[in-house]
């Protein structure tokens, strides 16, 4: 069998985030190496808590590392509103049994790219995290295979304002900075997310067909489906999932777009937005391939794998 990919995930869990996560733990041909966390879906306490409650609930050992508890510039509202004060959909779950890593998440990106150069990251959450190991270390993108961000939205048709996508959006700055510093990265953005929604019907179906894993996370995506259900109507949507897909199986994946990409970080009304010059006018490197599109069939494939 040939060597398994090595991974890191940066996250902010948050219920779509669990999804994205269960996958990369079903994937036979990934080494996970960690879990960085940062502040997002809601507090970092939070998040770290989810972070290890999920290994534990799967049966995963690996190291957790708390990272940044506010955006690097201008503070930002979360999302608790729709995954839950505690990100999981309030149901009171036991605590984890064991404790996240000493390390910070950023100092901890820096050390794995060393030990495993070449390694897949995949960011399902605000880049603060990976902004600020950039800083601390500029050489940091010439360590990273690829680089698979959710966020964004190509068109300007945002989730949390008008024209921005959440994650963008809760932290503009380190999204400049991560797309300046990366001469190529992958985005796969809220558009492209609502262009692959999951029937309600069928999502509780794979639940109820699943074991502890898929009773765990019906549980915990509860509160969320039914906010989704009464905003969107007969479509969930699993954000995080369709970018753990793209960076777990490229294969699955038919089409991408390469074209400049920059974030917005001032403006009265679409500070968060991602700014896409589709007509390559600008002269600016096009360093961003926009997934376009995903087999629903692999995407649904996985998403099964993950609650089995």
């Amino acid at each position: 069998m040939p060597d398994r990919i090595p991974l890191l995930i940066d996250t902010d869990p948050g219920v779509d985030d669990a999804w994205a996560l269960l996958m990369a733990f079903a994937s036979p041909a990934h080494r996970l190496l960690g879990l960085t966390v940062t502040a997002g879906n809601v507090g970092l306490d939070h998040t770290v808590r989810n972070a290890l409650k999920l290994c534990e609930v799967a049966g995963v050992e690996l190291p957790v590392f708390p990272g940044c508890p506010v955006p690097l510039v201008h503070p930002a509202g979360d999302a608790a509103y729709v995954h839950g004060r505690d990100g999981f959909g309030d149901t009171g779950y036991l605590p984890p049994a064991r404790p996240a890593e000493a390390e910070h998440a950023a100092l901890a990106m820096i050390r794995l790219s060393r030990a495993h150069p070449g390694l897949l990251l995949v960011c399902l959450g605000p880049l603060t995290n990976l902004a600020l190991a950039l800083r601390l270390d500029p050489g940091l993108p010439a360590r990273i295979g690829r680089l698979v961000v959710m966020g964004g939205a190509v068109t300007g048709q945002g989730n949390t304002s008008v024209s921005a996508e959440f994650n963008i959006g809760f932290d503009p700055e380190a999204a400049h900075v991560v797309f300046e510093a990366f001469e190529s990265f992958d985005l796969v953005d809220w558009e492209a997310v609502l262009r692959h929604g999951l029937p309600h019907d069928e999502v509780e179906r794979w639940f109820a067909e699943g074991g502890p894993k898929a009773a765990f996370y019906a549980a915990i995506s509860r509160r969320t489906r039914e906010w989704s259900e009464d905003r969107r109507g007969q479509l969930w949507h699993c954000a995080d999932g369709l970018a753990m897909l793209a960076a777990l199986e490229p294969e699955a994946v038919t089409g991408w777009a390469r074209r400049p990409v920059a974030v917005e970080t001032g403006g009265r009304l679409a500070r968060g937005a991602t700014i896409v010059d589709w007509g390559n006018r600008s002269g600016r490197p096009a360093r961003a391939r926009i997934l376009e599109g995903v087999d629903p069939a692999r995407f649904h494939h996985w998403l099964r794998l993950a609650l089995a």
